[in-house]
């Protein structure tokens, strides 16, 4: 099957994750043309790159029809795909599916592990209304099995293992 990688992006700091009661931070959200994956320790130059062993996200993906639904049903025209703060925006693949599964996009190797919920901070993040909208879509988080360059592009392959 193939998939379109439409955005990368990275975040050398997080805003939200481990802020619990806390105000929320302004890290700089980067995209890029292409990621480098680090087997068992993430994206390199990315907020979780290395955060603890077998993390479960080392890599997160998200769905274009779900940033388009987002837009689309809360009128935010001008939101911006990075407000999720995910690593991949992604089309042509239910990712979903992808929980549970090993999965190779071109060289790279991916463990797919489970939704990458949506918490309360969507709402700050994108919009109020976006965590429950979000609830059941909200990506995937998945580990690195393989060290290598993910390039932004569109149909590329996508093989189940």
């Amino acid at each position: 099957m193939k998939i379109d990688l439409i955005h990368l992006f990275i975040s050398p700091g997080h805003n939200y994750f481990g802020r619990h009661g806390q105000e929320s931070l302004d890290h700089q959200i980067i995209e890029k043309s292409e990621l480098e994956c680090v087997k068992d320790q993430g994206i390199r130059g990315d907020r979780f790159f290395g955060f603890k062993e077998n993390y479960k996200g080392q890599i997160t993906f998200f769905d274009d029809n779900v940033y388009q639904k987002v837009r689309s049903e809360l009128k935010l025209p001008d939101l911006k795909p990075y407000s999720f703060r995910r690593n991949v925006i992604t089309r042509g693949v239910d990712l979903t599916a992808l929980i549970g599964k090993t999965f190779r996009i071109g060289p790279l190797t991916f463990q797919g592990v489970e939704e990458c919920r949506p918490c309360y901070w969507m709402d700050e993040a994108c919009h109020p209304g976006t965590e429950d909208l979000l609830k059941g879509s909200g990506g995937l988080r998945a580990r690195i099995l393989t060290s290598g360059v993910l390039a932004q592009g569109s149909e590329q392959s996508l093989t189940i293992l």
